[in-house]
This record gives structure tokens, sequence and C-alpha cells, in this order.
């Protein structure tokens, strides 16, 4: 399992608009292509090179693929980057004021400390 390749999807899609987008309306697709495409020239990789590192683990990208957020709690990805990027793809689908950061709150809600270990 490699959670900083876990947290780098987060955190680039994240601060793309058009990716975000993309993310929400074709979760699967956009995460192979991300991983395929985008791992390794992000993380400096050459083409040449193959690592398992530059791979997400099948439940990385299940997880992943369909917007499970519990699930990428549990496997270490970085809660405050979790939250901002379904923030981005949620929270206009609550008419109430901070409705998916209580929804979120709410599924979470099970875990006690210690957390699940998000270093990288």
């Amino acid at each position: 399992m490699s959670k900083y390749l876990l947290d780098k999807f987060l955190y680039t899609v994240d601060r793309d608009p058009d990716l975000v987008e993309r993310y929400r309306n074709e979760p699967r697709a956009t995460v192979t292509w991300w991983e395929k495409e985008m791992a390794g020239t992000l993380l400096g990789s050459i083409s040449a090179e193959a690592t398992t590192w530059l791979r997400l683990t099948a439940e990385e990208h299940e997880a992943l693929a369909t917007h499970d957020y519990v699930s990428l709690f549990t496997l270490g990805a970085h809660p405050f980057l979790t939250l901002t990027l379904f923030i981005a793809l949620f929270e206009r689908d609550h008419a109430e004021p901070l409705g998916f950061q209580r929804e979120y709150a709410a599924r979470l809600a099970h875990f006690s400390q210690p957390y699940p270990d998000f270093a990288t």
C-alpha cells in the first residue's frame, strides 16, 4: 500500500476544478487514468521505470473509484485531504449549511482514537 500515492491522488485532484468534476462524474475512469498517466509524472518517475509504489492497491483503487471515504480513512488516507476533496465533490448536494461535513462526521463516528495511521 502506498499512502503517499493515495494522498497524492486526493491532493492533485482537489486542486484542479476540471479533475474534481471528472472524478465526480466518472470516478473509476478518473482513478484508472490518473494512476496510469499522472502518478509517475507527478512523483518524478521516468516512463521506463515501473515499480509497485507507483500503483494503488486494489483496495485503494476500489475505495477511490467508489468515492468510499470511510474506506479511505481506514486505509490511512490523510483525513484533511479526503475531507477537502469530498467537500468539493458533494457539498453542493446538501441543502443545509455544512451538510456534507456533518454526513462525513456521522459516517466516521464509529472510529475511536487512536485513529488509523495516516503518516506518509
